[in-house]
């Protein structure tokens, strides 16, 4: 088994919602960055989301983007996102830890697919989201990845219908990722009530875990949408304070509140 679906299923023992906070890797430089991803395990966060920076993100909000761009002018990279994850293991080998980004930084660097699954891999990630490659392209990245062990999270959106949610999960391993509204990370607030349905459809499908993102940023949010999935996500309202330059401890405070939140559901 992976860490992620070790995870899941020392959390369904425990009767547990996950709670996952993403963060973009190398903001607002290498080092603060590692400095509060070392910090999210003690907050109480399950898994760790980590965006790899790219110049022209196609699901991401001003937030987020904002994000990528401190990142990149700070020499963020998907090698230096690696090297992020290998100097988080030298602590942590059990938080498991998911790659988010797009296509174009892994197909476009020197080496491509196989170079980069197998640093991936040695560095100790756990699994790949990649926006941008739909399941008709499951053979450019999402085959080899699970042939090299990591698991690769799939997007189901509001508008993936009975039709093509089959090809969307048929891949897909670790857990299915819901974007809970039709929009960018940052976007309107999630809908529990809207939000249950297209969970147990996707559940039922997929047999995997069902965890929510999009639209959630408080603690009574993440209680709420982890109460009718899986667990949740929330990553533009931590990366929001980071962009704001708080101190290492208030963010990690933040991070505390919301992960008590999905964990009391």
């Amino acid at each position: 088994m992976t860490r992620i679906e070790t995870t899941f299923a020392a959390l369904g023992e425990a009767r547990r919602k996950a709670f996952v906070a993403y963060m973009m890797g190398c903001d607002p430089d290498f080092d603060r960055s590692l400095e509060i991803m070392r910090g999210l395990p003690a907050a109480g966060v399950d898994i760790i989301e980590l965006g790899m920076p790219f110049t022209d993100p196609m699901a991401d909000g001003p937030t987020i983007q904002a994000a990528g761009q401190r990142a990149l002018a700070a020499g963020g990279s998907v090698g230096r996102v690696l090297d992020m994850v290998r100097a988080f293991r030298r602590d942590d080998d059990r938080t498991p830890i998911v790659l988010m980004g797009y296509y174009n930084p892994i197909y476009a660097r020197e080496g491509g697919v196989a170079r980069f699954l197998a640093e991936a891999s040695e560095a100790g990630v756990d699994g790949l989201i990649v926006v941008d490659l739909p399941p008709e392209e499951d053979a450019e990245l999402c085959l080899p990845a699970q042939a090299a062990g990591l698991n690769f999270i799939r997007l189901a959106t509001p508008t993936t219908d009975d039709r093509r949610l089959p090809a969307v999960v048929r891949n897909t391993s670790g857990f299915v990722y819901y974007v809970s509204v039709t929009g960018i990370t940052g976007g309107p607030a999630a809908n529990a009530a809207e939000v249950a349905p297209e969970v147990a459809r996707i559940r039922a499908s997929a047999g995997l875990p069902v965890v929510v993102g999009f639209g959630i940023s408080t603690p009574e949010a993440a209680r709420a949408v982890a109460g009718v999935a899986d667990g949740c996500v929330v990553g533009s309202a931590i990366v929001k304070l980071i962009g704001e330059g708080r101190p290492t401890a208030e963010i990690l405070a933040f991070v505390r509140e919301l992960a008590a939140g999905a964990h009391s559901a």
